[in-house]
């Protein structure tokens, strides 16, 4: 009669040391670095390069058309003070011409010419210079403009136009004469009309001095009504 095999179970001391099994760490998979490529056979994928600064976008051309006008100059402005209007009425003009001085000189009719005479020997000696003085008559001329129209009145004119001397004129060419500092008219006849001719030229003709020798009763009525 056979037994059957009894397979006996291992016993253990309970006073035998087990083997003990270090603990592996676990290191966290941020600080394991890139993962090894597995054997596999697959190639690693290109890294991407990295993006440099963008290029300047080119600029635009301009729209064609006229260039555009320069601004205009900017004047500065004056300090002018508007006029104020008078009590009564509009402004007066702030600058108006200067009416030259009169001066009457008493003479009779022969003697116009030598008081006028005189009159220019005292401007020259006061100061005046000859080409700042002419000399009108209103009768007989002065001998010089007789002896200069002699020559031709293109002389006489020319030496007008130069204006280096006093220069003597009837009153019926008065008109083409220019003006002149000093204006002396020598009433020594001739009709009444030249007188009333000649003395609003005269006045029209001086700058500065107006000097009439002759009547003051025909010059007042005449400078009176006529200037």
């Amino acid at each position: 009669m056979c037994h059957p095999v009894i397979r006996a179970a291992p016993t253990f001391d309970k006073y035998q040391l087990m083997p003990l099994i270090p603990e592996e760490p676990q290191i966290h998979e941020s600080a394991q670095g890139p993962r090894a490529t597995p054997a596999s056979g697959r190639t690693a994928p290109t890294p991407r390069p990295v993006p440099g600064p963008r290029p300047a976008a080119p600029s635009r051309p301009g729209r064609p058309g006229p260039p555009r006008p320069a601004p205009p100059v900017q004047r500065a402005p004056r300090d002018v003070a508007p006029a104020k209007p008078g009590p009564s009425g509009p402004a007066t003009p702030a600058a108006t011409a200067a009416s030259p001085q009169i001066q009457l000189i008493p003479a009779s009719a022969e003697g116009a010419l030598d008081a006028a005479e005189e009159a220019v020997d005292l401007l020259l000696d006061s100061g005046r210079a000859p080409g700042d003085v002419l000399v009108i008559t209103t009768g007989a001329q002065h001998p010089w403009a007789e002896h200069e129209l002699s020559f031709g009145e293109a002389s006489y004119w020319a030496q007008h136009d130069a204006g280096d001397d006093v220069f003597y004129a009837d009153a019926s060419v008065v008109s083409r004469a220019a003006s002149r500092p000093v204006v002396v008219v020598a009433v020594n006849g001739g009709p009444a009309s030249a007188a009333a001719t000649a003395l609003p030229l005269a006045h029209s003709r001086a700058g500065a001095l107006l000097i009439v020798c002759g009547d003051p009763q025909q010059i007042n009525s005449v400078l009176g009504a006529g200037v």
